[in-house]
């Protein structure tokens, strides 16, 4: 009996995913000429003939979108960033808006994100939240872009260009942050959180908090500078580091509210009252900013429009329409913490 070749003995044989070969075979432009050449002759000398049925149901679209989020380590059950559930909400809104439903997961999937999602037609494109160390990360989107995966991210813009970043003004956010304890009379000012390439947004808004020193011609110290990723215990951690450390300062910047709620925690174990002997600024703006004590002075992202823009960007690019990246403005929110 002879078997009947299938596309994944053509992608096998083509060196190529199982997409690549669907895209060929339908002689789609996303898949180069040569490429598409090849795997038609391939496809032609195995006798392989095309489910018309079956082609016809993956052309559909299924008018859904899929939200994926990272896992974050939290203090509840939720593994969700606090600030990713506003997020989540404005994304919800705005699929509706558009005539989407919205497929909501973690990114706890197989290694092929377009098979799981686009190709069996659970959704047209994808909105990723989230991406915990980004240097590991970054292997998962240079696959999405082999597959020609519709997906928009939300964070720090990409050096690739066909990776779509919709994100806040990061560094304008950190200028913002520091410029205004600079104009309370701080000067001995420390960052908390992960300034290296595995945290690409932290590391603009520690890159817009040097550049305000710089125009204020404050002489930067990368000893005031403390690593902490987006939890209360690391921001409480960190913070303790910074008290042991000998340094002198008289202000903290955090690089987000629940490190900002984990510092001043430190603080006060240790004696010290906000913002009297020190002041604490934030960067989100989430619920639970505001009932801190003292309530927290923060930079706030504009999750409303965020979520109306992600939706807007990632079905332009269902529609085959030009899309450009973009960053959102920020503004300070003035609490007691400073």
């Amino acid at each position: 009996m002879v078997t009947k070749a299938t596309s994944i003995d053509i992608a096998y044989k083509a060196g190529v995913s199982q997409s690549t070969v669907s895209r060929a075979l339908r002689d789609s432009p996303l898949v180069n000429l040569e490429t598409r050449q090849r795997i038609q002759a391939i496809a032609k000398e195995l006798n392989y003939k095309v489910d018309k049925n079956a082609s016809n149901l993956r052309m559909q679209n299924s008018q859904t979108l899929a939200l994926l989020l990272c896992e974050d380590p939290t203090n509840d059950d939720s593994l969700i960033n606090p600030f990713f559930l506003s997020m989540l909400g404005s994304i919800t809104r705005a699929s509706a808006q558009k005539g989407y439903d919205l497929l909501v997961s973690f990114q706890q999937l197989s290694s092929d994100w377009h098979a799981d999602y686009e190709d069996s037609n659970k959704a047209d494109g994808i909105i990723l939240l989230g991406y915990g160390d980004f240097v590991d990360y970054e292997r998962k989107l240079a696959k999405l872009l082999e597959q020609n995966t519709h997906f928009v991210i939300w964070g720090a813009e990409h050096n690739h260009k066909s990776v779509l970043t919709i994100g806040c003004d990061n560094h304008q956010g950190g200028v913002s942050a520091t410029e205004h304890l600079l104009s309370k009379g701080h000067k001995n000012i420390a960052f908390i959180g992960d300034s290296s390439s595995h945290s690409p947004e932290f590391r603009d808004r520690y890159l817009g908090h040097l550049a305000a020193l710089k125009k204020a011609g404050i002489k930067d110290n990368s000893a005031m500078q403390f690593a902490a990723i987006s939890t209360e215990t690391s921001g409480f951690d960190a913070t303790n580091a910074l008290l042991n450390s000998g340094e002198s300062f008289d202000a903290i910047f955090a690089a987000s509210d629940l490190i900002a709620i984990g510092a001043i925690r430190a603080l006060n174990a240790r004696g010290l009252k906000v913002p009297a002997d020190v002041a604490v600024i934030g960067y989100d703006d989430i619920p639970v900013a505001s009932f801190a004590n003292p309530p927290l002075t923060t930079i706030k992202q504009n999750t409303k429009l965020a979520g109306e823009i992600l939706v807007d960007s990632v079905l332009k690019l269902i529609n085959g329409e030009q899309v450009s990246p973009q960053l959102i403005p920020t503004n300070v929110v003035i609490r007691q913490s400073t």
